[in-house]
């Protein structure tokens, strides 16, 4: 092991200032980064500790949104009165990851940054363009069952992991960062990246940016009709298949005013192809437009051979989705408690 220097600072500005140099990492939950340094993936000379940042507020926006701190928990973030009653969608997703342990430790500023799940990633023996750029991707012509049926490239194949990035990406939400330079915001379809010729890049921060909160514009329009289904090798702590977040805003008229689909597991981010989501405005809710929307947002869908089967069943799991969002919010498991006095 090498030796590593820890950092546990009080304010934002000293964390920020502590990070600098590019062997350095932020941790709060290290429920996936401590995982990587005890397999060799990630080897960092330095981590600054953000735990003591106050950070992990969860409080409505005076526009009617919500904004998470980057460091409050997931499970903190699922049982949140204005979580459950505002955004089921977001509870729901972030429920049917990990494990309840998990879950208390991890954060919502760590769950966007978590890596792949790439066999060939964790191993160090073999190449991959993620781990170690230029040395090959090991997993093309490999073990490919978990691997994108979308957006990947020669150089790699791997797969987001994250359940509440899905919801996330459904819901519009926008990325707070801060950096010595000063603050920004990152519109979470613009925070993940395809692999491309850099997969060693997740994501669109640079250098010395500090996660700080994750804002969800105001959503209780879809609140009464979206889901989330996780198609997964076993009912609990495995990583999805296949995964679904939709949902409808339906006027009074039964017509759907507006639609919000994402796919995970399927591609190296959130995959959302928002074309397809226009196709069910001003139509009544019903197969056929189900349907359309999946065979669109499923358009240019390419298998490595053991994963072929993703793609018919992220087109069966998209319909099934809108059709239980249609019907009213439910999940893989129980339809979320709405009641406010939670």
């Amino acid at each position: 092991m090498n030796p590593i220097t820890f950092h546990a600072p009080q304010a934002a500005a000293d964390a920020l200032r502590q990070i600098g140099g590019a062997n350095a990492a932020f941790i709060a939950g290290g429920t996936n980064l401590v995982d990587l340094m005890k397999e060799g993936v990630m080897r960092p000379a330095t981590l600054v500790d953000i735990n003591s940042l106050p950070l992990d507020a969860i409080e409505a926006t005076a526009q009617g949104g919500l904004l998470l701190g980057a460091t409050a928990r997931n499970a903190d973030t699922a049982y949140h009165r204005l979580v459950r009653t505002r955004y089921p969608l977001l509870s729901a997703a972030i429920l049917a990851g990990a494990s309840p342990q998990i879950r208390n430790m991890a954060t919502d500023g760590g769950n966007l940054l978590q890596r792949t799940r790439c066999h060939y990633f964790y191993d160090t023996a073999v190449g991959c363009n993620k781990r170690a750029p230029g040395s090959g991707c090991s997993a093309i012509g490999g073990l490919t069952r978990q691997h994108a049926i979308l957006g990947a490239s020669e150089h790699c194949i791997a797969t987001h992991p994250s359940d509440m990035c899905v919801a996330l990406a459904a819901l519009d939400a926008v990325v707070h960062v801060r950096s010595e330079q000063g603050e920004r915001k990152i519109d979470f379809a613009d925070f993940h990246r395809l692999p491309g010729e850099n997969p060693e890049r997740d994501n669109t921060l640079q250098p010395g940016e500090l996660i700080t909160a994750i804002e969800l514009p105001p959503g209780a329009q879809y609140a009464a009709h979206s889901a989330y289904l996780k198609f997964r090798d076993r009912a609990s702590y495995a990583f999805a298949l296949v995964s679904v977040a939709a949902a409808l805003d339906i006027g009074p008229d039964g017509v759907v005013r507006a639609a919000r689909v994402a796919l995970g597991s399927v591609a190296h981010k959130p995959w959302r192809v928002p074309e397809a989501e226009v196709l069910l405005v001003g139509k009544r809710p019903g197969g056929a437009m189900f349907e359309a929307c999946a065979e669109l947002l499923l358009a240019g869908a390419r298998g490595q051979g053991q994963n072929d089967f993703k793609i018919p069943m992220a087109r069966r799991a998209v319909v099934r989705a809108l059709e239980q969002a249609a019907a009213g919010t439910i999940d893989n498991m129980h339809a979320p408690d709405t009641k406010e006095s939670l």
